[in-house]
């Protein structure tokens, strides 16, 4: 059985960190777009500094730099285009935004190689881009791993068509649905309202608008046997959705930003914190800029291991 959370983490140290021009008509977390650079710097200083936290908690960090070209505004937010698998599978995602196309590296499956995690299968589903349908990775999809369920809520950036592809060629039921935030607004990315631990799942149920749909999802994840922790409004957008629960040498790890942390209040971070150690990072300018908040900027690495095993060194830039 595939493991909820993965022990190690791949990041993008981002070259050209800026507000995307592409992206802001479907992203309503995003403020107008900007390029200058102390954005970047800024953008650089909160990756590190959450990298340097996930570290301390005794998380494996991968940390790879950004490429000089093509610009790439959005690299920091790798788990877009490509997740990984804990039976060796890599896959790759179609990007909406012509422009995150470009983040796509032929470099990452050398790099995890080199980094002693094994690659059996690429699956590449990038050919939906010349169709116009688009999944943008663990954004568009939130997994029950074990349990082999994808939650999915549509919008431009997730086609239905391109959900169940992912689920025949991975062996996942899925369960899709509307969602919506306060201003009626299609949620960009599923994993902005909803976060799937291995005893719990955090949803903003209420943005779920249609009652037989959010019924579903809520008895999916109580189902699963996982306490269901609801936030509202406020807190999803704040990002409290968007945290990932990890493996850390302690024991689990919960990733959040300073501000979703804040807004989750003393109860939510109690019911939270009953399920792993909450780390918080402060990512105001990733958050504002790129309409994206921590769990956007982990990709997970399930993979297996080859011979010898990965190196027990925590942190690792290549």
């Amino acid at each position: 059985m595939e493991p909820q959370s993965a022990s190690a983490v791949l990041m993008i140290r981002p070259r050209h960190f800026a507000g995307n021009a592409e992206t802001f008509d479907s992203n309503r977390f995003q403020a107008p777009p900007a390029d200058r650079p102390e954005i970047a710097k800024r953008a650089r200083a909160e990756l590190d500094a959450l990298a340097a936290a996930l570290d301390r908690a005794g998380v494996a960090v991968h940390v790879l730099d950004g490429r000089e070209t093509p610009r790439c505004p959005d690299e920091v937010f790798p788990n877009n285009w490509l997740s990984t698998h804990h039976d060796g599978t890599l896959v790759l995602y179609p990007m909406m935004a012509p422009s995150r196309r470009l983040e796509r590296r032929a470099d990452v499956v050398q790099t995890l190689g080199a980094l002693g995690y094994a690659v059996h299968r690429v699956v590449d589903l990038t050919e939906l881009e010349s169709r116009g349908l688009f999944l943008e990775g663990t954004g568009s999809l939130v997994l029950d791993r074990p349990g082999r369920v994808a939650y999915a809520c549509l919008s431009p950036r997730t086609s239905r068509e391109a959900v169940d592809l992912f689920a025949d060629r991975l062996g996942y039921e899925t369960r899709v649905f509307d969602a919506r935030d306060r201003a009626g607004r299609p949620i960009y990315h599923t994993n902005v309202l909803m976060s799937v631990g291995t005893s719990f799942a955090i949803v903003c149920a209420e943005a779920i608008r249609n009652p037989g749909e959010r019924r579903a999802v809520l008895d999916g994840l109580r189902s699963s046997g996982r306490a269901v922790i609801e936030i509202g409004f406020d807190q999803l957008h704040a990002f409290a959705g968007n945290l990932l629960e990890l493996r850390g040498t302690r024991g689990p790890v919960i990733a959040l930003s300073a501000r979703a942390c804040e807004a989750l209040g003393d109860a939510g971070r109690r019911a939270l914190g009953a399920h792993g150690e909450l780390v918080p990072a402060g990512i105001a300018t990733i958050e504002t800029y790129g309409g994206g908040s921590v769990r956007c900027m982990l990709a997970e690495v399930h993979l297996p291991g080859v011979s010898p095993a990965p190196a027990p060194s925590r942190s690792s830039r290549r």
